[in-house]
Parts: C-alpha cells; sequence; structure tokens
C-alpha cells in the first residue's frame, strides 16, 4: 500500500487522479509512476476506465475497493446498465488484469458513435474546482460520447489542447489552469442547444444509477410498458416498427440524428431502433439509449423508479373474477385471457373467462393496478350469477335496483333476465303477448281506416302507445299496413342564377379574408363557407349553376393535408418571428398532427423552413 495517494475529487476520472499522484510524487519517469501504482512497469494507462484496478485500490488503502473506482470514477456505469449481467460480470474480470477485450465487451469499438478525439472541460468546471480544490480535475461526465455540453452549468465543452492520442501511450495528462480556456463566454449557441442539455443532463443521472438494481431485460421490459401505452405494441406483442419509426424521426430536428450518427435506415432490418426494441444480443450505445428515452418522454430518474416491467396488455395472470354473485368474487383464479384487437382503436381487448361461467372483457392496456377490477362489458354472465339472481328475486326482499347493486348490473339489466326466465318457463305470458299483438294490430287498423286521409306522422301521433308497442314488437307489419310516404313537391321558379352567382362569390371572398387571418387557422371547406354564408343547401345542389363560385372554391378549398400543411407553417412562422429554433416535433405537437399524417407533410415543411431560412439570412446580409 502506498503511504500517499491523493483523495478522487467528486466524479472524477482516476486517470486524473493517477496524473496527479504522478505530479505531487516528484517523479520524472512514468514508469515509475506505473509501478508504484500497479505493481507494474508494463501497465498502458486508459482515460476512460483502465485495467489492474483491483491492485490499484490497494495500493490506495482500505477505505477504495475495486467496485468504488469502476463505479464512481470511470465511465463504465455510462454503459453497464445496457449490458447483460453475463458481459458486467467479465468486465469486472477484465479490469482486474490486463483490460484486453474490456473495449470491445463494452460496445466502444464496434457500436461507437461521436468519439471524442481529446480530452474535454467546462469552462465553469474547471473555475469552481479551482476555487474549491485549487486545481482542475478531468470530469468523466464530460468524456462521454455524443455529449458536448455540461450538464451542471449548460456550456459547451471544450478541447483541452494536449491529446492523449499523440502523447507517449505511458504518459499521464492532467488538466492544467494556464492551458484552459476558462471564458465563460460562447459566441452562438447551436441550433440543438436545449435538446443538447436535456441530453447532457440525463447521462449526468445515468452516471448516477445504481447498476446493481437493474439489468438490461429489466430496461427492455420497461420499454416495452412505454410503448404499449403508446400503442405501439400489437396484440401478438410485436413492436409496430413503421409507426414507431414515424413518431421517433418526427421527435428530433431535422440533422440533428445525422449529426450524432444515430439516422436510422427503415430498410436495414438492424438499425439501431429495431435493435432497442427486440429481445436481442446486439449492443446498443448508451447515447442512443437516451435519444430512446427523450422519445418516451422519461427522464432517467422517472424511468427507473416509478415505470414498471411490461407483462403483457393486462399484466401476468392470474386475475380476478369479477362475478359478484360467486363465493371467489374478487379472487385470483382466471389463469388465461384471451387477447384481440379493437378495430376502429387497435387497442388490445382481453376476454376473461371464469370457471363459473362469468366472462367479461375491457379494453387494454392496464395502467394500473385498479385496471384490473374493472369490467367493459359483461359477455356471459353464468348460471352461478343467474341462480343468485333468481334466489334473491324469490326472496321477495329486493326490489330490480337492489338487485342489480348486489349483483353489480344495472337495473334494467335485471329486468330483462327476470321477464326472459319469465316469458320461457311461463306459457300464459307467451299467450298474454300474442293478444296484446293482435289487438293493437286491430285498433290501429280501425284507426286507419277511420283516418284515412291521415299521413303516417299523423298517425303516429293518434296511435302513439299502439305504435310504439308494434314498432317495437312487429314492425314488418306495422310499416307495410300504414299510408304510404308522401314525397314532397318542390316549389318551381325562375331564379336569375347569374345575379346568385355574384352575389355568392363577393360574400364568399369577404368571408376567406376573414378566415385566413385567423389566430387559430380553421380548415377552409365547402361546409364551412356553405354554414356561414347560410348558402350551403345551394353549394351542395345547386354549384354546377354558379361557375364563377365554383371555380374560387376550387382554388381556396383545402384538403387536410393542404390544411395542416398551412396550420404547421403558421406555427413556424411564429417561432422564427419569436427568434426561437423551429423544432419539428413541437410543429407537430402544437399542430395537433397525427405522425402518420405528418411525415407526409414533413419534406414540404422542411423546404418551407429552408426557403424562410434563405430568405432571413438575405435580408441581413443585405440590409
Amino acid at each position: 500500500m502506498l503511504s500517499f495517494f491523493p483523495e478522487p475529487y467528486p466524479g472524477e476520472l482516476i486517470y486524473s487522479t493517477i496524473a496527479r499522484y504522478h505530479l505531487y510524487s516528484g517523479n520524472l519517469d512514468c514508469k515509475d509512476t506505473l509501478e508504484e501504482v500497479f505493481q507494474k512497469r508494463t501497465v498502458i494507462p486508459s482515460v476512460e476506465i483502465g485495467s489492474h484496478l483491483n491492485i490499484l485500490a490497494q495500493q490506495m488503502g482500505p477505505h477504495f475497493s475495486m467496485e468504488n473506482l469502476l463505479g464512481n470514477h470511470t465511465i463504465y456505469s455510462f454503459y453497464a446498465l445496457f449490458l447483460s449481467c453475463e458481459k458486467r460480470q467479465q468486465i469486472l474480470k477484465d479490469v482486474q488484469k490486463d483490460g484486453k477485450g474490456l473495449y470491445a465487451r463494452l460496445g466502444m469499438l464496434a457500436g461507437s458513435i461521436c468519439r471524442k478525439d481529446g480530452l474535454y472541460y467546462c469552462p465553469q468546471c474547471a473555475v469552481n474546482d479551482i476555487d474549491q480544490y485549487g486545481e482542475p480535475y478531468i470530469h468523466r461526465e464530460h468524456q462521454l460520447q455524443g455529449i458536448d455540453v455540461c450538464p451542471h452549468h449548460q456550456l459547451l465543452l471544450k478541447k483541452y489542447p494536449i491529446n492523449p492520442s499523440v502523447q507517449s501511450r505511458i504518459a499521464f495528462i492532467r488538466f492544467e489552469a494556464k492551458r484552459m480556456n476558462l471564458s465563460f463566454l460562447q459566441s452562438t449557441e447551436p441550433y440543438f442547444y436545449d435538446l443538447q442539455v436535456m441530453l447532457a443532463k440525463m447521462s449526468y443521472k445515468l452516471l448516477q444509477v445504481n447498476i446493481n438494481q437493474i439489468s438490461r431485460e429489466k430496461i427492455a421490459k420497461k420499454y416495452r410498458l412505454l410503448l404499449r401505452e403508446r400503442g405501439l405494441i400489437t396484440t401478438s406483442n410485436h413492436v409496430r416498427q413503421n409507426d414507431l419509426y414515424q413518431m421517433f424521426i418526427s421527435k428530433f430536428p431535422i440533422g440533428f440524428l445525422e449529426k450524432y450518427e444515430s439516422a436510422l435506415d427503415m430498410d436495414n432490418e438492424y438499425n439501431w431502433l429495431r435493435v432497442i426494441t427486440r429481445n436481442t444480443k446486439r449492443h446498443v450505445h448508451p447515447f442512443r439509449h437516451l435519444l430512446f428515452l427523450y422519445f418516451l418522454e422519461k427522464d432517467i430518474e422517472e424511468f427507473f423508479k416509478d415505470v414498471k416491467e411490461d407483462h403483457g396488455p393486462f399484466g401476468s395472470g392470474p386475475w380476478p373474477c369479477l362475478n359478484k354473485a360467486a363465493a371467489h368474487y374478487k379472487e385470483h383464479i382466471i389463469q388465461e385471457v384471451s387477447v384481440t384487437r379493437d378495430f376502429k382503436s387497435k387497442f388490445p381487448i382481453g376476454t376473461f373467462s371464469c370457471s363459473c361461467g362469468f366472462v367479461y372483457v375491457r379494453k387494454g392496456p392496464d395502467t394500473s393496478l385498479k385496471n384490473i377490477y374493472r369490467i367493459g362489458r359483461t359477455k356471459v354472465f353464468g348460471e352461478v350469477w343467474q341462480a343468485k339472481l333468481k334466489q334473491l328475486k324469490g326472496d321477495g326482499t329486493y326490489n330490480a335496483r337492489e338487485i342489480g347493486r348486489i349483483l353489480g348490473v344495472d337495473s334494467k339489466t335485471i329486468k330483462k333476465f327476470l321477464e326472459t326466465s319469465i316469458e320461457t318457463s311461463n306459457p300464459s305470458k307467451t299467450n298474454g303477448y300474442s293478444q296484446r299483438l293482435q289487438q293493437y294490430r286491430q285498433q290501429l287498423l280501425e284507426g286507419l281506416k277511420e283516418y284515412s286521409d291521415y299521413t303516417r306522422t299523423q298517425i303516429r301521433n293518434l296511435f302513439s302507445k299502439e305504435y310504439s308497442y308494434l314498432y317495437r314488437n312487429d314492425k314488418e307489419w306495422l310499416f307495410d299496413n300504414l299510408p304510404q310516404k308522401q314525397s314532397r313537391v318542390m316549389p318551381t321558379g325562375h331564379v336569375d342564377w347569374e345575379a346568385r352567382d355574384k352575389e355568392y362569390l363577393s360574400k364568399i371572398k369577404a368571408l376567406y379574408r376573414q378566415l385566413i387571418v385567423k389566430d387559430k387557422p380553421v380548415r377552409i371547406t365547402i361546409s364551412l363557407i356553405g354554414k356561414q354564408t347560410g348558402i350551403l343547401s345551394n353549394l351542395e345542389k345547386r354549384l354546377d349553376k354558379l361557375p364563377k363560385t365554383a371555380r374560387y372554391l376550387e382554388e381556396i378549398t383545402e384538403s387536410t393535408q393542404e390544411f395542416q400543411f398551412r396550420r404547421c407553417c403558421k406555427i413556424i412562422e411564429l417561432f422564427l418571428h419569436k427568434g426561437e429554433p423551429v423544432l419539428l416535433w413541437k410543429v407537430q405537437r402544437i399542430g395537433a398532427v397525427k405522425s402518420y399524417h405528418f411525415q407526409e407533410i414533413k419534406p414540404l415543411l422542411e423546404k418551407y423552413l429552408r426557403a424562410r431560412q434563405a430568405v432571413d439570412n438575405y435580408k441581413q446580409t443585405t440590409s
């Protein structure tokens, strides 16, 4: 054990601590430092992680451990969360030895993106370090691939002038204040600044996560739950990759994914977005996981603490029987659920069948534990339920509403079951039904003879009781015997359509000028114009007689896509007017355009935005 070794600063890379030790020890030869620290002169220092950490921890003293150094003073935890448990164990063995294969296991070779050529620092952090500790040091959060901004001070990171890759392999680089640009001034903020800041903060929080409490498999299940809540998981438990792709790329500003080497090719079956949503052994860079979490709108803390793991749209069984008539009510005895898809909403529908005969369905996915006790619709009540109904009715102490409350249904359902039961078990009830039907038929026929000149509506008003009963129970006979429908006679008269055409055109032009400048855009359609001018009927039925009006309407009316484009352009203009960066995902959200519709107009919006920016640049250069 060394008689002296500097205490690592918060978030300091162990490489930086050794570099400070080299200075404090007075060693001139780096190999002497290597021998003192690692008990070997042949160790090659590594900036991000390192090797022989068990020996290093022993040399530093009893209050240090290899796990502490690896978790708090390297960038290992940035990668470890997304590695399998097996690879983590292999890496723990690697760092105790010479570290061969370490970076390959971490995915920093094959899966590396946005590699940093050198060491980086935040000028504000460096100034604070000098004030507090008397010297700057290398922060691990500033060396992460893909991170260009300090998560603490939101300043762009600056590159240290000495690059480890062009120095001796065994040399240690220590930050020196005299070599650093400690100015806080930034000439311009990059186009993606807000997003870069958010990702930097997420990356720092990721370094603080306890890697022993989470695994790659758990993260994958959390992802699936969030995708399921967004309707991106099919009833057969597959990811809707095309829909996910469209929603994902619309979340990021133009050019961002390309800048950070994370562009997506949907023709590639193994693009990183497909891989990250599948249970595969392929590695995905942590920065891309941050992009995915940003898309899912989940902060690191919220994701790891609050988001549950996915167990299907209705969780894992068994599920409760919700038959209030059964002795096992709310007991979890249903072992299987049949999952289908709702035709309209595309959401999963779960059918739960109990051995007591009770079958209920509900729409998923379940978003809380309370959902498992919710019935969407009861398909079959079963013998147990019906037996309980007969028992309660036979007691004679409950009315229909009270029985419904006991059995968990509406009073109308109780009456329906009781009537059905009585009719099937009591022949006299059927005879009574037939007698009433004949009676009402006869009464209506007599009324039709007496009021032979009455219309259908007048007959219905005069014999409302008989009409209603026959309509419910014998509609075909009723309509066969009612008077014939009377056709409406349209009034005839000469209309000066040419004058009316001019009048309508003038009205519509005036209305259009009002509609097009509204703060909240509305889609311009024939229906809207017709209703607001009071001429909808003629626009729908007589437009062929109004040629000028028809031509003008053809020019100004909008399809849904044209309206969405105009609405998004208006939002872009607002961003430009305020001097804010135009993020198309924000435009989509404010414009309330669905992702698959937004993808159709996105190229047009990009073209429009480029044209507007070109105009603005021209004005600036000529002013």
